[in-house]
């Protein structure tokens, strides 16, 4: 067994990976970015190096930096957890050059399996049937015209190296071939470094079943069950559960089989996810995950097997110490994602500080998190911010258990997606397992939302406040020191005055602290007045400084630019597409203009409340202006 490990990523997977370690008396080692100085996996590790540049997002994909880290930390080996790099077979192979074992499949079985098209003609070759589609990447308009002509609408354009939604487009009609072909291609540049996409027919109402697998060096494959993750909104899971409700016994064991032959033939190693989609009693090959996934957990729970701590052993060496047959499944288990989302605006990404965060607990309630109360939550990263795995005798059980599980959560600072979850467990389609994957997307009203958001609120708002009772004279401080990139903690006392507490000392300064009278001003309301008289607008006007723009509402990076100076554009058109949590969202302005200034550039990073675009609005055809959003 190694010595110490590595662990390429952050967030609770991270955690996740270090508490296997524990277990086999692994000391760990976390790599974290600026903006991630005092997270949870940084707090846990034994050792944590800083390999953040300026911006943050790009540091977990920096391989030079995160493997010179391993080096100057004497790590046996590196695990890449899951998303960054942890699908990425240049990085493995870096990885595998060095002195370092890779925790993962090989480059080579990763670079077979990693490339959809590659993984679709070698699960054809092992008798694996497989959504009809190419097996060559397509690069125009007329090859996914040609596909759709032979399958017909709608069909699914996907990024080669996609997962987790991304570089997935659907289109439903011709006109949108263009649009989504690039769209897809961006994303799988942008996420992935591979703009290479294919083609395949949209299944219009299927189940997403996904076999768990782990193979070692030496020769012995076994597959885990199934899990159905079919609950998704824009093709990203929300709730995972184990074994599927909608799978008989025989195509259960079919799919099971199906998978085990397909990555037999791809001589894989370690820990993998074949997934399928499952239509009127068919089962048709999706992709290969070549990495260890969020929804482990429920598989985890129940058959009693730790997948990260055999993904550790399978990498020292060491031979699977179970047969098929020993597999056994029992009960139920259901994943609940915590994101940091709105779920009555469409799921929009939220950022904030967790003012309250206390998990619940209980018999068959495990929570994987890596905040604590106090945390900022920012955009930089994906949305999770936990996991909720509840589970219990069978699903009955586990979906009354998980009423009380995410009743007794209670968090605030910051807007998540339980109130959603909370209005599953009341939803007859879901209860019933009668779920596909579209139906978040187009089959659920939207209001049935909003109000279990309200019912939340109202529930949450009946709490008793918490006293925070008296403060010590000695307050302790926690501060952080770098010495050659390695994070040390240290922790010192400061004496504080009992005549003057530290609130009203906040207070003082706060009242006498300066405003820059040039600051940006806020965006202005839907409902604010407009002005009737040229003197009104010029009033307004002045009064506006340098006038109110379309700003971005979340922090992220600019994928597109869709207007230039100049241009008319009227209400609701979209001004730019901004990424933030792996999620595309359009920027809007709520009423129309002229164009007058563009403040962003394809690539840009942005924070909340940036200029995006400034609009300049023409009164009564004169010259005085006022610059709206």
């Amino acid at each position: 067994m190694f010595n110490k490990v590595l662990v390429a990523n952050r967030g609770e997977i991270a955690v996740r990976v270090m508490r296997a370690c524990d277990e086999l008396g692994v000391q760990t080692v976390a790599v974290y970015s600026e903006a991630d100085r005092d997270a949870g996996h940084v707090q846990y590790a034994d050792e944590a190096y800083n390999i953040g540049p300026a911006r943050a997002a790009d540091s977990y994909l920096d391989h030079d930096a995160v493997i010179t880290a391993g080096n100057q930390a004497g790590a046996d080996a590196i695990h890449p957890g899951y998303g960054f790099l942890a699908e990425n077979a240049t990085f493995a192979a870096a990885v595998e050059s060095t002195d370092m074992t890779w925790i993962g499949p090989s480059s080579d079985a990763m670079a077979q399996l990693g490339e959809k098209t590659k993984a679709r003609s070698l699960m054809q070759s092992a008798d694996v049937p497989a959504v009809p589609g190419t097996t060559d990447p397509v690069e125009s308009v007329s090859e996914v015209e040609s596909i759709a002509a032979e399958y017909g609408y709608p069909v699914a354009i996907k990024a080669e190296g996609g997962g987790g939604g991304r570089g997935l487009q659907v289109v439903h009609e011709s006109d949108d071939i263009e649009s989504q072909l690039e769209t897809a291609q961006r994303e799988g540049e942008a996420y992935f470094d591979n703009d290479s996409v294919y083609v395949e027919k949209y299944l219009h109402e299927p189940r997403h079943i996904e076999v768990q697998i782990i193979a070692d060096h030496h020769g012995n494959v076994r597959h885990l069950g199934e899990r159905d993750c079919s609950l998704q909104r824009r093709h990203q899971k929300v709730i995972e559960e184990a074994p599927s409700p909608a799978l008989s016994p025989g195509l259960r064991d079919e799919i099971g089989e199906a998978a085990r032959r397909g990555v037999q033939a791809a001589s894989y190693t370690n820990a993998g996810t074949v997934e399928f989609l499952v239509e009127d009693g068919e089962f048709y090959f999706m992709e290969v995950n070549t990495r260890i996934q969020v929804e482990h957990t429920v598989t985890e729970a129940i058959t009693g097997i730790d997948i990260v701590q055999w993904q550790l052993r399978v990498a020292a060496g060491e031979s699977l110490s179970f047969e098929q047959s020993d597999v056994t499944t029992d009960g139920h288990a259901i994943e609940y994602r915590i994101n940091a989302e709105r779920p009555d605006a469409d799921f929009t990404p939220t950022t904030g500080t967790l003012t309250t965060y206390d998990p619940p607990g209980g018999i068959g309630v495990r929570v994987d998190d890596a905040v604590r109360q106090g945390d900022s939550i920012g955009g930089d990263y994906d949305s999770m911010i936990a996991k909720v795995i509840v589970s219990a005798n069978n699903r009955t059980e586990c979906l009354a258990r998980s009423e009380r599980a995410l009743a007794e959560f209670d968090i605030d600072g910051i807007e998540t997606i339980i109130p959603f979850h909370q209005l599953m467990l009341t939803d007859e389609r879901f209860c019933n397992g009668e779920h596909t994957t579209n139906y978040l997307d187009h089959k659920l009203d939207p209001e049935r939302i909003e109000r279990a958001v309200e019912r939340r609120g109202d529930s949450m708002s009946d709490d008793p406040s918490s006293d925070d009772g008296d403060s010590d004279d000695a307050v302790e401080r926690a501060f952080t020191v770098e010495v050659n990139n390695k994070r040390f903690d240290v922790t010192l006392t400061e004496e504080t005055s009992p005549e003057i507490p530290l609130p009203e000392l906040e207070s003082d300064m706060l009242e006498t602290a300066s405003i820059d009278s040039n600051s940006r001003s806020t965006r202005s309301r839907p409902d604010e007045a407009l002005p009737d008289t040229e003197e009104d607008a010029a009033a307004a006007s002045t009064s506006a400084g340098d006038g109110e723009e379309v700003s971005a509402d979340m922090q992220g990076t600019i994928l597109s630019v869709e207007v230039t100076e100049d241009e008319t554009i009227e209400a609701g058109d979209v001004v730019c597409v901004l990424e933030a949590m792996k999620m595309e969202n359009d920027i809007t302005c709520e009423r129309g203009g002229t164009v007058s200034q563009v403040c962003v550039s394809e690539g840009d990073s942005v924070d909340t409340g940036d200029p995006i675009v400034v609009l300049e609005w023409v009164i009564h055809d004169t010259s005085l202006t006022r610059f709206m959003s």
